[in-house]
């Protein structure tokens, strides 16, 4: 008699495991830089929301965000581009430089939206310069950005000295100022869309892919047929584009211009890039990471300045953040290295 039993088995109580694939992924994430800085966001919000009273207010915290919004728009574009093994230190004066710009249209009576393609084409412009003696001439790109750093605040300074411009249409207001929906601001708005667009772009579109192979080995791309020089100058000019976008928000919040104008941001800037895990030295890194650091960065200084910490604290513990978030990963390795001789 032939067995009618067909090959497949049925129902025989046996435990059905989930695939390998589905554990390793699940474990890499756990592992990963990002849910510890996840992890890392929720405890400072913890810690916060006991340490003053005026934390958990709904109003306070849409406050909070912009501590961080106007830098992160730039953090982005400042990931991809240390990613590729490069470095823009300029950026913060680029800001000074396009609200400059800004302040002195107003002048003239230009209106809110000449003020804002003002600020997007000075970004660019920037951006720009700084691509042409990178790719071009072939300069290091922390050299050219701290002598750029230099010129375009010492621009500034030469048109306003010690003056501030002041008069900004009213309507301009409301990129640094204005609310969405409750407590949801324009600059939060624009955080997250940026953050999209750039996700996007670095981890689902074949630029993305070329921007981690020029980290990697800039070498073995241009041989592989890539235009290292052009993808490079189009990521100066995205860093450029971002601090117009930054300088267009800082402006409209502040509602003046100043040749001191963002000083020092673009130390917060690189921290937050490469505290979101970022290799310094380039090859890899993720824009999810930088969000998650940039939310890090905002929870920090808003938390202390609400305990009266005073500004140059802030200052150093930035400072600091950067040499540690740099340091730790090298002393990791050694001390693994160790062990295992």
């Amino acid at each position: 008699m032939i067995d009618a039993t067909p090959d497949t088995p049925h129902d025989t109580g046996q435990t059905r495991h989930v695939p390998d694939r589905l554990n390793s992924r699940a474990m890499r994430i756990f592992k990963s830089w990002e849910a510890l800085l996840l992890a890392v966001a929720i405890a400072i919000f913890v810690i916060n929301s006991f340490s003053s009273p005026y934390f958990l207010s709904a109003w306070n915290l849409s406050d909070a965000t912009f501590n961080f919004t106007e830098k992160a728009m730039i953090a982005f574009a400042m990931a991809l581009l240390i990613i590729s093994g490069e470095i823009d230190l300029s950026v913060a004066s680029i800001i000074a430089l396009a609200s400059t710009a800004m302040g002195l249209a107003v002048q003239y009576g230009a209106g809110t939206p000449e003020l804002i393609a003002i600020g997007l084409i000075v970004g660019l412009l920037c951006g720009a310069f700084n691509g042409f003696f990178v790719t071009v001439l072939g300069l290091p790109s922390i050299v050219v950005t701290i002598g750029t750093m230099s010129l375009f605040r010492g621009i500034s300074y030469i048109i306003l000295g010690d003056e501030a411009f002041r008069g900004y249409p009213a309507s301009f207001s409301w990129f640094g100022q204005g609310y969405i929906y409750w407590v949801f601001t324009v600059e939060m708005l624009l955080f997250v869309i940026i953050a999209l667009i750039y996700g996007v772009l670095l981890h689902k579109t074949n630029f993305g892919r070329t921007v981690y192979a020029i980290g990697n080995n800039p070498t073995g791309a241009l041989f592989s047929g890539i235009r290292v020089a052009r993808v490079k100058f189009i990521l100066f000019l995205l860093t450029g584009l971002m601090s117009g976008v930054a300088a267009i928000c800082l402006t409209s919040r502040l509602g003046s211009t100043r040749p001191s104008i963002a000083t020092g941001m673009e130390l917060e800037v690189v921290t937050m890039v490469v505290l979101g895990g970022v290799n310094i030295l380039g090859g890899s890194g993720t824009i999810p990471g930088v969000v998650i650091a940039a939310f890090v960065m905002g929870l920090v200084t808003f938390g202390l300045g609400l305990l009266n910490v005073p500004g140059i604290v802030m200052s150093i513990f930035i400072g600091l953040l950067l040499i540690g978030v740099i340091a730790l990963p090298r002393l990791w390795t050694m001390v693994v290295a160790r062990r295992k001789t």
